[in-house]
């Protein structure tokens, strides 16, 4: 797995992941503790409503920020919204009102939502050879995983030492040592988009996705895992504190058990993916999210609890490892960052929808109940999901090209006259997912 490390720039660009990720914990902690200092009771609105705004900044913006970096030399672009991000969170301990903190908050996210994807687009770029990349996803969700058991030990134990906006100070640190990685890294070049209007651009990478059959069967499994992901971010507090009657320890310790369980399976991956195929691996992990919670209703002691959100944890890890290999195979190179930004936008848009439907049916039918629902609605998911993502799914496909004059340069290049077989992508010469070849 650490042989990806051995490769000068994406070292330097997994650093510049890790720094940016423990100064976002430490801002998260940070902005709860800020939260309540302003709001007092009404924190958790607070919070709410800002997690909110962080999703609908995800959703709205990432294809238009991929529309705009497209047009920018990607290395300044990423590092510019590192500072912009560094220069949000420097000022949120100033902040002494709510709404301010719904203003930069939204600044953040918009700058995040065009900062991921395009980073992520990076990487196979970087690492183009399967196993490599393969490897590098493992990392890079091991690096999540650790830093979310990571950050908050981190921030208590500064937190005996100074008060909570110097947590901010080690946020902006991390984006400044993140934009200082990334602005010495040697990036690819990339062809530019051209001609092409800028609407065109952002919205290349939604219809690259909705003409893509393995795409669309993607984003019924990423409506599965949100269904079965909210259950366990939403209410594992709720579930702790009022149904088991215990504490803030125990809260942590659940979710330390569903960050180990995806620990586990990102050290696995890259051996378990030579072997199975990503499609049946995938929908293993969503079924056993989903299996965990259904089994919240017989969690009557914190050890069950904790065995079930490690499953969770393992199964949630399966699902969205890969997910970078699935979009890395549905583009071409040019494409990538635009379905990139498509993925962070429609996953992002499952979770605005699970998040507070799992909070409200929680207040409403109870904890067992709205467990049941929303492993009932991914079970749906699930099932569309294998009916959307053929299991016979060849990147080479025979196919025809009617409209193209014989001595069209793609056909030449392919050498089978007008029907031939190759790499099939979604992209100005296939418009449409092609029909074999009779």
């Amino acid at each position: 797995m650490l042989a990806p490390l051995a490769h000068p720039t994406f070292r330097r660009l997994f650093a510049a992941q890790a720094v940016a990720l423990t100064g976002t914990g430490l801002a998260t902690v940070a902005l709860g503790l800020l939260a309540f200092d302003l709001a007092g009771d009404s924190a958790g609105a607070v919070l709410g409503t800002a997690l909110a705004i962080k999703m609908v900044a995800y959703v709205t913006l990432a294809p238009l920020a991929s529309a705009l970096g497209a047009r920018l030399p990607r290395r300044a672009f990423l590092v510019a919204l590192d500072l912009i991000r560094a220069a949000v969170v420097f000022a949120l301990p100033f902040v002494d009102q709510v709404w301010q903190i719904y203003v930069l908050i939204f600044l953040l996210q918009a700058a995040s939502a065009g900062f991921t994807p395009a980073f992520q687009a990076t990487i196979p770029e970087v690492l183009p050879q399967e196993d490599d990349y393969t490897q590098a996803l493992s990392l890079m969700r091991l690096a999540e995983d650790t830093e979310q058991i990571a950050s908050p030990l981190i921030a208590a134990a500064l937190l005996t030492l100074v008060s909570f906006p110097v947590l901010f100070a080690g946020t902006v640190a991390g984006f400044l040592v993140s934009a200082l990685l990334v602005g010495t890294s040697r990036l690819p070049p990339r062809q530019p988009p051209g001609d092409e209007p800028f609407w065109a651009t952002a919205t290349k990478g939604l219809r690259i996705y909705a003409a893509t059959p393995r795409l669309r069967g993607l984003l019924a499994l990423e409506a599965a895992v949100a269904a079965a992901g909210a259950m366990v971010f939403v209410n594992t507090v709720v579930l702790v504190e009022v149904r088991l009657a215990l504490g803030a320890p125990q809260v942590a310790l659940a979710f330390a058990a569903f960050g180990a369980g995806s620990i586990l399976a990102a050290l696995l991956l890259p051996r378990l993916l030579h072997r199975v195929a990503d499609r049946p691996l995938m929908l293993a992990g969503a079924a056993l999210m989903l299996a965990a919670v259904a089994a919240v209703p017989l969690a009557a002691a914190l050890s069950a609890l904790l065995a079930l959100w490690a499953v969770a944890g393992f199964g949630f890890s399966l699902t969205q490892t890969p997910i970078g290999r699935i979009l890395n195979r549905s583009a071409a190179e040019p494409d990538r960052p635009a379905v990139f930004a498509a993925q962070f936008a429609l996953s992002h848009a499952c979770w605005l929808i699970t998040y507070p439907l799992a909070g409200w049916l929680g207040t409403m039918a109870g904890l067992g109940s709205v467990a049941l629902a929303l492993a009932g609605l991914g079970t749906v998911a699930l099932l569309l999901t294998r009916a959307l993502w053929p299991a016979d799914d060849p990147e080479t496909l025979p196919h025809a090209h009617p409209d193209l004059p014989a001595t069209h340069p793609h056909l030449a290049d392919h050498g089978h006259g007008s029907s031939h077989s190759h790499r099939v992508v979604i992209d100005d010469l296939h418009r449409t997912w092609p029909v074999p070849a009779r």
